[in-house]
């Protein structure tokens, strides 16, 4: 598609199994993207589409008005944002707006804040939930913190990779609702790969099991989404283990700065500590199943 010129011009760094189907909606829209990853393979199909690569994500900044990063760790977005030689606030202009996409640190996102308002930068943490199926679907859930001036700025751009994207208050804000998501998606999806593991010990035809609890009070995206899947034994990622674990720990990182309890949050990481050793961890969250199975003597793989 040709670029529109009158589209504010889109910095992208990040095209693993969301950020690239992210981005291509940018593509899609007319909008000019300046690209970088550290795997330049990765981006070779945006870069076939018209994204334009450069070497640094200052690079990346330096043309463009919006910078989108979606990357695996905090120390990854730490040094994507904040390097003082390479990073992204480095080459950005003063009213040029930063958004972090990533599943990080919510004390990071607010020192990028403070750090970007030192030079006229606006910064938003806005992490998302819905996966590889959310990502190339343009559905995501995006959760935003940060200012609603630089949220008007970048709503048009996020209104195209996300269906449902809220305000959540201040730097940090998105980060610490993303960890609320990600709490709840922890347990349930315990519940979801013993229920599949349960129905097939006792007999049962999967499949038409889902149509019965799918629909019911039992119904969830995980199970919805995921369980197919599980009983298909197609564990490739829509979100890595090892993410997950990641995220987990940030998690239960703050939940101990904050003197809470969470057993079941707990619990889930330890299990995902197991699916993680058995050798799971560039595998979708779904292979938990794996693992549960693996707890009762059942090869889930070879059933």
């Amino acid at each position: 598609m040709t670029n529109d010129q009158s589209l504010p011009k889109i910095g992208w760094i990040g095209t693993g199994v969301m950020g690239a189907s992210m981005c291509g909606h940018l593509l899609d829209a007319g909008h000019e993207v300046a690209l970088t990853t550290r795997t330049l393979a990765k981006a070779e199909s945006l870069l076939n589409r018209g994204a334009t690569w450069y070497s640094t994500p200052k690079d990346v900044a330096a043309n463009s008005d919006l910078v989108f990063t979606i990357v695996g760790y905090p120390h990854d977005v730490r040094e994507v944002i904040l390097d003082p030689d390479t990073g992204v606030l480095a080459g950005c202009k003063p009213g040029n707006v930063m958004v972090d996409m990533t599943t990080s640190q919510p004390s990071l996102a607010v020192e990028i804040a403070e750090q970007a308002a030192k030079r006229e930068v606006d910064s938003l943490d806005a992490p998302v939930s819905g996966g590889d199926t959310g990502a190339r679907g343009g559905t995501l859930s995006i959760m935003v913190g940060g200012s609603t001036r630089a949220l008007k700025k970048v709503q048009p751009c996020l209104s195209l990779m996300g269906k449902t994207i809220v305000h959540q208050g201040g730097p940090g804000a998105g980060q610490h609702t993303k960890m609320v998501n990600q709490i709840l998606i922890a347990t349930n999806m315990i519940g979801v790969c013993e229920a599949l593991v349960y129905g097939h010990k006792a007999g049962l035809d999967l499949p038409t099991v889902m149509q019965s609890v799918g629909s019911g009070a039992a119904g969830s995206w995980s199970l919805n989404n995921l369980g197919p899947r599980i009983i298909d034994n197609q564990f490739g990622p829509g979100f890595y283990v090892e993410h997950f674990l990641k995220d987990m720990g940030i998690a239960l990182e703050e939940c101990r700065a904050m003197k809470l309890s969470m057993p079941g949050l707990a619990l889930a990481e330890q299990l995902y500590q197991s699916v993680a050793a058995q050798g799971h961890e560039r595998d979708g969250t779904h292979a938990l199943a794996l693992a549960i199975a693996n707890l009762s003597g059942i090869d889930w793989k070879n059933r």
